[in-house]
């Protein structure tokens, strides 16, 4: 991919993010095992060198990337504690304004081990939001985790599949996603021997 600033002399901190934006796209499509800086730097436009006088190591780079995304997703979520269903909004915003970092944030650093920690603290700070609002509805200790668990893995899977359909109904997309959401909790809240 063409680099906009191809042939432009860059301040650090823009070639810096530049290089983080191609290095999301790159880990992105082949996760953080099968790529390496040489991907990146072709991705980029630029050479391995540039990359080393950014980052040590592809670790380093790849960490980079995470914690990108994780601030843009705190910054966009709003605090962990007061998540709403505009937090929900805000989440299909930054995957439609940065689809491979979202992408990489959730699947990708998912299936890596040792980068697993980043999105598994915003799952679990989205699960212990959850649960408060869904005590009311759940009266099952174990339904109300079952409750709290699902509601993030829907959520960020949906917006995955959204993604992957190529963004349908952008307008819609939170308000469907977010009934989507609302159907399950229903489904869990159901007594179950009701018949």
């Amino acid at each position: 991919m063409a680099n906009p600033s191809e042939g432009k002399l860059l301040k650090r901190p823009e070639r810096r993010r530049l290089l983080i934006q191609a290095a999301a796209r790159a880990f992105a499509r082949s996760g953080f095992a099968a790529t390496n800086l040489d991907d990146v730097a072709t991705e980029a436009s630029v050479s391995r060198v540039l990359i080393y006088r950014h980052f040590d190591s592809k670790t380093q780079l790849y960490e980079a990337v995470l914690a990108e995304i994780s601030d843009e997703l705190r910054v966009a979520t709003g605090h962990p504690d007061h998540l709403t269903a505009n937090s929900l909004r805000a989440l299909v915003s930054v995957a439609q304004n940065n689809p491979d970092g979202f992408r990489l944030f959730f699947r990708q650093s998912g299936q890596e081990p040792e980068f697993r920690r980043h999105a598994d603290e915003l799952r679990d700070a989205m699960k212990s939001t959850a649960a408060p609002y869904l005590k009311e509805a759940i009266k099952d200790p174990a339904r109300l985790r079952w409750a709290a668990d699902l509601i993030p893995t829907i959520a960020i899977e949906a917006v995955i599949a959204w993604l992957d359909a190529g963004t349908p109904a952008p307008d819609t997309a939170a308000d469907t996603i977010t009934e989507v959401v609302g159907a399950a909790v229903t489904a869990i809240a159901a007594d179950p021997l009701r018949g």
